[in-house]
């Protein structure tokens, strides 16, 4: 029972990040002047770039280590034509959800793979917690500010859904825990499906929204964003 606690409580910190990140774009929507443009954009693309290293550095290396060469190539590209058509879904009825679709595909199979590790022992699961708390952050950020881009969108609503989404991390981590840390090979399926589509989302919406005419920062947001992850990956 101590370990199930402790995988809820990671996971449910992990997934408050994102009503925090939107909390402090709520503060950036009230008080404009709080981040100048460079600066915005530059959180976008930090957010991208913690994004590739979660897909570079957690997930398909995780993924690969238990599946064959073909079943990487159909669950990777499964994955990312599964996003495609999602994007295309999301465009035809004009929706600005791209970033929240990147983030919950980011967050959700990192939870699985860290209930899974604590089922397994593995030490590195509480220092994974905290990796996802530091990416959910800006892409909290992010997906806050491009879901209030539609006039009809509240911003109170949007922070109280991502309180709700929170609540997937528990769910994810208990899956993990429970069911899937003797389905090794699911797991990996599941990493190299999201690793796919996140990758696609990356330079489909996220990198392009990052850029800024005459700003070399934004750029430099992205290193720092994979930076991250390279730090996080020599720690475990």
């Amino acid at each position: 029972m101590h370990e199930v606690t402790t995988v809820v409580v990671l996971t449910l910190m992990a997934g408050i990040a994102m009503p925090v990140g939107a909390l402090a774009a709520c503060v950036d929507s009230i008080h404009p002047n709080w981040l100048n443009s460079e600066t915005r954009h530059g959180v976008i693309a930090f957010g991208g770039g913690a994004l590739l290293s979660a897909v570079a550095l957690v997930l398909v290396p995780e993924g690969i280590e238990q599946v064959s060469i073909p079943a990487a190539v159909v669950c990777f590209a499964s994955g990312g034509f599964t996003f495609l058509v999602l994007d295309i879904l999301l465009a035809r009825v004009e929706s600005p959800a791209g970033q929240l679709v990147a983030m919950l595909s980011d967050f959700i199979p990192e939870a699985i793979a860290l209930g899974a590790s604590f089922a397994s022992g593995n030490s590195t699961a509480k220092l994974l917690a905290v990796m996802i708390a530091i990416q959910n952050l800006p892409e909290g950020f992010n997906a806050y500010r491009e879901l209030t881009t539609r006039p009809n969108v509240s911003g109170r609503n949007v922070v109280l859904a991502f309180c709700v989404l929170a609540m997937l991390g528990p769910c994810a981590g208990l899956s993990g825990y429970f069911f899937l840390a003797s389905q090794g090979l699911l797991v990996s399926c599941i990493m190299l499906f999201a690793s796919g589509g996140i990758l696609y989302l990356v330079f489909q919406d996220i990198a392009p929204e990052a850029h800024l005419r005459q700003r070399w920062m934004p750029a430099m947001g992205a290193v720092l964003g994979f930076l991250l992850g390279i730090v996080g990956r020599m720690l475990v």
